[in-house]
């Protein structure tokens, strides 16, 4: 854990507003990113972003200092999309009226259904395994960062990257993206 991060907490648990806005300005980006991964539509991530902020500073003087400072704050907005996600689950799916009309050049379609592709099988995967997944390849926490902020054991935190994996490439290879390695798969 980087000194600059104690000292700005402790700015922050002293009041000091500055500080405050640089510890939501050095970390918006990655909690943006999780929360959007997990929720998949902006305003909700933009909105659970500012929410985990809000409840991260009014928590701050909870914040173990001899522990990491980001899987912390990832763990309370992993949790903050976990109850969204599960609102939504008792709210009807609301259906699209407009459809998108694709104005990448022809050289980025692969990549975009590729992208798409993963983020239907994403949506797929159990809460649980899409969180530890989108904590370890996207942010590139640690299996142990992660077993902190999800408040679990490291094995169980192992587990659910792999089992993610595998899920991935089968949905993958279900649905023709990529060619299905039946050892491969076992591996991973």
């Amino acid at each position: 854990m980087s000194d600059d991060v104690r000292e700005l907490v402790d700015r922050c648990l002293r009041g000091d507003q500055s500080a405050m806005l640089q510890l939501v300005d050095t970390h918006r980006g990655q909690v943006f990113g999780l929360c959007y991964r997990m929720l998949r539509h902006r305003q909700d991530a933009e909105d659970v972003t500012q929410e985990s902020f809000v409840r991260a500073l009014k928590s701050l003087h909870r914040w173990d200092s001899e522990r990491e400072f980001l899987p912390w704050l990832l763990a309370i907005a992993g949790n903050r999309c976990r109850t969204l996600l599960s609102t939504r689950k008792r709210q009807p799916a609301a259906t699209s009226l407009v459809e998108q009309v694709s104005d990448k050049a022809h050289e980025h379609a692969a990549a975009k259904n590729l992208a798409e592709e993963v983020e239907l099988a994403l949506e797929t995967l159990r809460e649980e395994y899409r969180q530890a997944f989108l904590l370890f390849h996207q942010h590139e926490l640690s299996y142990q960062e992660i077993s902190e902020a999800l408040d679990c054991p490291l094995g169980t935190v192992k587990t659910w990257v792999h089992r993610a994996r595998r899920e991935l490439i089968a949905r993958l290879a279900q649905r023709g993206v990529v060619q299905e390695f039946k050892n491969e798969v076992r591996r991973v």
